[in-house]
């Protein structure tokens, strides 16, 4: 296992160099970010060429890039065009953008298996197809429609709930958010674990555990659930990086200020120091969490061993 997870945080390093440079060709080839910075206003040609001097935009895009990477690899993620350090807004919004993927992962994993192991082992029934619809429906509507109709409701006409999140929200403030931006995720879990599971039940194994009279519990929990949840498993391991980037619609309309709020703001206003930045932790974010699901596929499954 030990040289197994070495040789895959070697592997990252390539992954992560490739990924990174292209994010970084890409926004900064979408235009020139000190003229998106004035705006409809021409800048003086003195203070534009003191600004891309100042941020290296004078030098080749794999000179720019050689000399980001060294700056990120002793913590410096730049500093911001409106003068602020990156970091600095790193330190304010991942945590709050974590916290609300924690929320989100959260329904997703109760509420989004329970429902597909339930669906699963009735499959072809009132439950089953119960299950289906709604998932369907959640699926084929907008996350804005949803968002904006619960804030609505809940914020607005029955005054359960803030409609407007505070700058620094706690759990409790995060949970309607939260359900908003799990309800697509938790609708393919669902719909993944419902397969899995109905799939698994015709597998030999469980047959034969079956024939030896344990019961069923033991049947569900110890040997059809630990192997259908391998899939899934992998589904919300790639879908942890999604709840904390494509989180832009969600806290735009809950007014949440973590990494969404900060992409939306640095794409807007052409601030590619921002967006390369949040972007680069995103992608460590990303390797991380496909590092863990692939160590948790031993967990689940004995008969997986790593060389």
């Amino acid at each position: 296992m030990g040289r197994y997870v070495v040789r895959r945080l070697l592997q990252m390093i390539p992954v992560f160099i490739g990924a990174t440079f292209l994010i970084f060709l890409m926004v900064y080839a979408l235009g020139d970010p000190v003229v998106g910075l004035f705006g409809d206003r021409a800048p003086d040609p003195a203070t534009a060429a003191r600004l891309r001097a100042e941020f290296n935009l004078d030098q080749p895009v794999w000179r720019q890039y050689l000399l980001y990477l060294g700056q990120i690899l002793t913590g410096d993620f730049g500093t911001a065009f409106n003068g602020q350090p990156v970091i600095e807004l790193m330190a304010r919004s991942f945590p709050i953008s974590f916290r609300l993927m924690l929320v989100a992962l959260a329904f997703e994993i109760v509420l989004g298996i329970t429902l597909g192991v339930i669906s699963g082992l009735r499959r072809g029934g009132g439950v089953d197809s119960t299950v289906l619809l709604l998932t369907l429906v959640v699926i084929a509507i907008p996350t804005f429609v949803l968002g904006t109709t619960l804030q609505f409701f809940l914020g607005v006409e029955l005054a359960w709930i803030d409609p407007a999140v505070g700058p620094s929200p706690g759990m409790g403030e995060l949970i309607v958010p939260g359900l908003i931006l799990a309800l697509v995720s938790l609708a393919y879990v669902t719909r993944l674990t419902r397969t899995s599971v109905a799939e698994n039940r015709r597998a030999d194994y469980i047959r034969t555990a079956v024939a030896k009279g344990l019961p069923r519990r033991r049947i569900t929990t110890h040997h059809l659930l630990r192997n259908s949840l391998i899939p899934v498993v992998t589904y919300l391991g790639a879908d942890i990086g999604t709840l904390m980037a494509g989180a832009i619609v969600t806290e735009r309309i809950f007014n949440i200020q973590g990494v969404g709020y900060q992409l939306y703001q640095g794409i807007l206003r052409q601030n590619s120091p921002t967006v390369v930045g949040f972007v680069t932790v995103l992608v460590v974010i990303f390797l991380l969490a496909n590092l863990l699901v692939d160590l948790l596929y031993a967990v689940l499954d004995p008969r997986i061993r790593y060389a």
